[in-house]
């Protein structure tokens, strides 16, 4: 079954305990967590702090993407935080082994996540010691912004190697996803649907989330 990990980025800021508990008890099977630093990408969000405040409201899987310049540096926080998946930008990681074997090593999955632009080329070296590839879909910084289509075609790509390979690698899309964008992109391999305002504006969160569950690789 698809998983849905809802972008807590779109939660309100100043409620977001109430907010993961809403994820929790509407179906959602990870909280997706976005954490920029104002260089890599424009904005600022949240930090290790607010991840290890929210580690006791729910068991939830964290889903941590950290859209930041030297991610490498942070990660024994975000791990010592809570964090269950972290996600790093292979435009912005250097020595990715290294960092991936630091991820794994403090008991969470790793995982990499590549902008629009940038090829799969730069992530095959590793996908064998992967949990997640993340395709970002939109420009990461901003939410509310329009699906790339040119994406569809990425996430053919990875999943046919990680079929090929046989392994065992969630693949997971994050940028302008709602029903029928998230539908296109589960046809086209995807495991895991990342987004934010499409499920919190949603009229019934719980009911959007079952539908997207049901998307099938068969359309």
């Amino acid at each position: 079954m698809i998983k849905v990990s809802p972008s807590m980025l779109s939660a309100d800021a100043s409620r977001l305990g109430e907010g993961l508990l809403r994820l929790e008890r509407c179906g959602a099977d990870w909280a997706h967590i976005d954490v920029m630093d104002g260089v890599f990408v424009p904005n600022i969000t949240i930090g290790q702090h607010v991840v290890r405040a929210l580690r006791p409201v729910s068991d939830m899987p964290f889903d941590v993407h950290l859209m930041i310049v030297n991610p490498v540096k942070h990660v024994p926080d975000f791990l010592s935080a809570g964090s269950d998946m972290i996600t790093l930008h292979v435009e912005t990681t250097e020595n990715v082994e290294d960092a991936l074997d630091m991820i794994r090593d403090g008991g969470a999955k790793a995982g990499l996540s590549l902008n629009p632009g940038t090829s799969i080329d730069s992530i095959l070296p590793f996908i064998d010691m992967l949990d997640l590839v993340l395709v970002m879909s939109v420009q990461p910084g901003f939410g509310g912004q329009s699906f790339q289509e040119h994406c569809l075609g990425k996430i053919k790509a990875i999943r046919e190697v990680v079929d090929d390979k046989g392994l065992d690698v969630d693949i997971s899309v994050d940028g302008g996803i709602n029903r029928d964008t998230g539908r296109r992109c589960v046809e086209a391999g995807v495991d895991v649907l990342a987004a934010g305002s499409s499920l919190f504006g949603a009229d019934d969160m719980a009911e959007e989330i079952k539908l997207w569950k049901g998307f099938s690789r068969k359309g």
